[in-house]
């Protein structure tokens, strides 16, 4: 039942974000730098920016990850040098 409320909110979402699309297709410029400018659909520039978002997050993100991993991984080889001195006594 879980699973069919779930698709049935994904689909709902799917819809409005559909609908936003395409009720947003009006040009808009974006301005660079002084004579530098990009003409696109408003859709496509959101989009653009989430993606550039999106990007931006994993890689801040990615040396805490690595930083865990590699903690885990010495705790995960301490814990088994302890087991193996437990068994032996």
């Amino acid at each position: 039942m879980m699973r069919i409320l779930l698709l049935l909110l994904k689909i709902v979402v799917f819809l409005l974000m559909l609908g936003f699309a395409f009720r947003n297709t009006d040009s808009v410029v974006v301005h660079y730098f002084p004579g530098a400018e990009w003409q696109a659909p408003l859709v496509l520039v959101l989009l653009a920016f989430f993606g550039i978002g999106i990007a931006a997050g994993v890689t801040a993100s990615l040396g805490v990850i690595v930083r865990q991993r590699r903690e885990i991984q010495r705790l995960k080889r301490g814990a088994a040098s302890v087991s193996a001195v437990a068994e032996s006594v």
